[in-house]
């Protein structure tokens, strides 16, 4: 008999986007399949949409402690042998479940699967592929090439790993892929299982230097640092935020500069120094701009 599976949504007025969402998980044709929706007490029309589907569901609709709190409930309640959580504002790609809950029943060694998606926009066109790669812990803590909707584990991972860090807002998911995946590796399936919405009104597009920061953040108090990668990450997102360009090389030399100083900024606040590994590679970065600037003329 085949594993059920469990889906938990947590979702906040995104009743534009539901009913998409719902119906690319009870379109899958799951035979032992329980959707679990959380949300936060909307005011548009996702109690309305919830509704309409009657049994096809369970859902709450209450005031709540914002996402990491909503998918917890859901984690919690959720009784499928298998879990995957989507968010309200993305889909799964016909079959991705049956897919997944075979390659459990095939491979009960394997705890954790992840595999490829998209982006796509507000109208579910696609945009780009979503970056991922195969499994490495070491590199996952350099940049998090998971795609959320796209992973799914067993319910024993949850017992023995507990559920998201509520205190984190934007970085929520990736914490929860670095515990796990310090001593359980993931196992990565090349097909396209999800499609995660990008627009302007994201929370993740929309904040991306708190996202960086938060990221930041997280890495050191797991870790006592955090690799040099995010935080040239985040200098770069700040000197775009400001409103510098790359647009020819006289620009580039002003961004250069820009983004050096942020950097450095960025390294004296989050690591309190900064090596000479790092200072070389700045300074390089200056002379190579600036000669492109002045070979322009």
């Amino acid at each position: 008999m085949k594993k059920k599976i469990s889906i938990v949504m947590p979702s906040y007025n995104q009743g534009i986007f539901l009913k998409r969402t719902i119906d690319s998980v009870l379109d899958q044709n799951v035979a032992d399949l329980e959707l679990l929706v959380f949300d936060g007490g909307s005011k548009d029309t996702s109690v309305e949409v919830l509704k309409s589907y009657g049994d096809k569901l369970s859902f709450v609709s209450q005031k709540d402690d914002g996402q990491s709190d909503a998918v917890n409930k859901g984690l919690m309640h959720a009784d499928g042998e298998i879990i995957g959580w989507l968010n309200s504002d993305d889909v799964y790609y016909p079959e991705s479940l049956n897919t997944i809950i075979e390659l459990f029943d095939k491979y009960p060694d394997i705890d954790v699967i992840y595999g490829k998606a998209d982006h796509i926009d507000e109208n579910d066109n696609y945009m780009e592929d979503y970056y991922t790669e195969h499994w490495n812990y070491e590199r996952l803590k350099e940049i998090c090439y998971i795609c959320q909707p796209a992973v799914f584990f067993r319910k024993s991972i949850v017992e023995k790993y507990g559920v998201l860090n509520k205190n984190l807002r934007y970085c929520m998911d990736y914490e929860f892929w670095l515990r796990i995946g310090r001593d359980k590796p993931f196992h990565f399936l090349e097909q396209k299982l999800a499609g995660s919405r990008l627009y302007s009104d994201n929370k993740t597009l929309g904040s991306r230097r708190a996202v960086h920061e938060e990221i930041i953040i997280m890495l050191k108090d797991k870790f006592k640092s955090s690799p040099e990668k995010w935080i040239y990450n985040l200098a770069h997102v700040i000197t775009e935020e400001a409103g510098y360009t790359r647009g020819n090389k006289e620009e580039n030399y002003e961004f250069v500069k820009k983004l050096v100083k942020t950097s450095a900024v960025s390294f004296i606040k989050y690591q309190r120094y900064i090596s000479f590994s790092q200072l070389r590679d700045m300074i390089a970065w200056l002379r190579h701009s600036r000669r492109e600037k002045l070979g322009a003329k």
